[in-house]
């Protein structure tokens, strides 16, 4: 199994419908990690997420509240943290250490460097680069068993 899978989106709708087939694979407790440069497509990633697993409601990055919760109609939730504006994790690290494995709660981190230390070894890391003005690379690396697993479904999935 490669560890590493890599897709190209060539639209704001396939990122969306990318994170959607990722999100249903999602049973809670996971943590995933977002990475781009600015505007590269974070949120839009985690919209498609949330949209596929019933939320219907805004999903807008959290850059100046820290933190979003989206209630889920299956039980789940999402917790949506953009950590651009810190410096070192604090207050948000502590809730974010107690979200972290929490069966219900599917953790999403943009700007991940503020806490990274403080971040599961098995947590899905999705790198998203652009490529063009709508176009992006998404990778998606895995750090443990379960992630991998996720990873592999997802592939799957993916090339149905």
């Amino acid at each position: 199994m490669d560890s590493v899978y890599e897709v190209r989106t060539s639209s704001s709708t396939e990122t969306r419908t990318l994170a959607s087939k990722l999100a249903v694979l999602l049973k809670g407790g996971e943590v995933i990690e977002l990475t781009s440069d600015l505007g590269g497509g974070k949120t839009t990633f985690t919209q498609g997420m949330a949209a596929a697993l019933g939320y219907d409601g805004e999903v807008t990055s959290p850059t100046f509240t820290l933190s979003n919760i989206y209630r889920l109609t299956s039980g789940l939730e999402i917790h949506h943290y953009d950590l651009y504006r810190l410096n070192e994790g604090g207050v948000v690290g502590d809730e974010l250490s107690e979200d972290m494995g929490d069966p219900v709660i599917i953790t999403v981190i943009e700007w991940a460097g503020a806490v990274s230390a403080n971040l599961p070894a098995d947590k899905l890391r999705v790198e998203i680069e652009r490529v063009g003005d709508d176009h992006r690379l998404i990778r998606f690396l895995p750090g443990g068993p379960e992630s991998a697993r996720i990873v592999e479904e997802l592939k799957q999935a993916n090339e149905k």
